[in-house]
Formats: C-alpha cells, structure tokens, sequence
C-alpha cells in the first residue's frame, strides 16, 4: 500500500506541533495570529505548509454544506408554533 503522505510532509507537521507544544507556534501570515492552541490546528498548518511546497498530501475534504444544529432547532419551532396556536373566539 503506498503512503498517503511523503515523509517530509510529516517531519514539516512534526515541526508544526512541536512549535506548538512550546507555545512558539502563530496562526495568520507570517505569524501575526494569535497563538494556536489546538494539537489538531497545528497539524492543518503543517499539512497546509506542506502542501505549499508541493509535497504529497491527500487534498483537503471537502465541506459539505449543512445546516448547523441552531438553523434546524429554529426551523422546528417555527413549524410547532404553528400548529399549536389555536385561534381566539
């Protein structure tokens, strides 16, 4: 089986989360950003920076648009009210 990603593209996400775990690592353009937080951040900006160079990594999934949780409860509550109002006499 062959690999998904090259070995230099996981030495540059290695690099990525180790500057994360000491706190050096920066989101943004020429790390401007906030610092990242999140082990999984550090990994996309790894990938991403790997990417750019033109290693081999698999292409990002694509975002299938869904509705989020607060549009589908809003939606249901729409349609309870109205069948649950009853008209005045």
């Amino acid at each position: 089986m062959a690999r998904k990603y090259s070995r230099s593209a996981s030495k540059d996400v290695e690099r990525e989360v180790r500057a994360c775990k000491k706190g050096e690592l920066r989101s943004g353009k020429g790390g401007k950003g906030g610092k990242v937080k999140s082990r999984k951040q550090a990994i996309a900006i790894g990938s991403s920076e790997a990417r750019k160079k033109g290693k081999k990594v698999p292409k990002k999934a694509s975002r299938k648009r869904t509705t989020t949780r607060k549009a589908k409860r809003k939606t249901k509550r729409k349609t309870k009210r109205k069948t649950k109002r009853k008209p005045r006499s």
